[in-house]
């Protein structure tokens, strides 16, 4: 199974990178991690916040493979524990399809990207700067990942 990690946005810090990529480089062969990066529509252009998000939203979908199941990251989606997102991720690997997980803009998600998700989960109740975001959810997965591996980096 592949993991995508679908973002808005194209410059992160240094130490984001360097975060994202450790925790990356962490998973086996059979479980990948990937990040694909899609341009934030600029700001400047007095365009109404639904403009700017469906031509994220476009992005987002072009960059996404056929298939593959949608998890979008929404404040008001479902609270995970790591032992819970341990066995979404044990069920999307039952499953077969790949996994996109999709993070939004400065103003999120397009409603239409939310509404057609197949799961929309809440990484945390705090709002967090786009580059944390990466990191938290790559460790995030790699910890669940951990638990069902039996590896010892997650202890209860």
């Amino acid at each position: 199974m592949k993991l995508t990690i679908v973002a808005v946005g194209q410059r992160m810090p240094a130490w984001a990178e360097t975060a994202y990529d450790d925790y990356a480089k962490r998973f086996p062969p059979d479980c990948r991690l990937e990040l694909k990066a899609v341009k934030t529509e600029p700001r400047t252009t007095g365009k109404p916040v639904e403009a700017l998000m469906a031509a994220e939203r476009a992005r987002i979908e072009a960059a996404l493979p056929r298939g593959v199941r949608r998890v979008v990251l929404d404040e008001r989606g479902t609270r995970l524990s790591t032992v819970a997102l341990a066995e979404r991720l044990q069920a999307w690997q039952h499953d077969g399809r790949d996994v996109a997980l999709l993070i939004g803009g400065p103003d999120g998600l397009d409603p239409a990207l939310r509404e057609d998700a197949d799961e929309r989960v809440r990484l945390s109740d705090l709002t967090l700067p786009h580059a944390f975001v990466r990191v938290m959810l790559a460790e995030a997965l790699y910890r669940a990942w951990s638990v069902n591996a039996g590896h010892p980096y997650h202890r209860e």
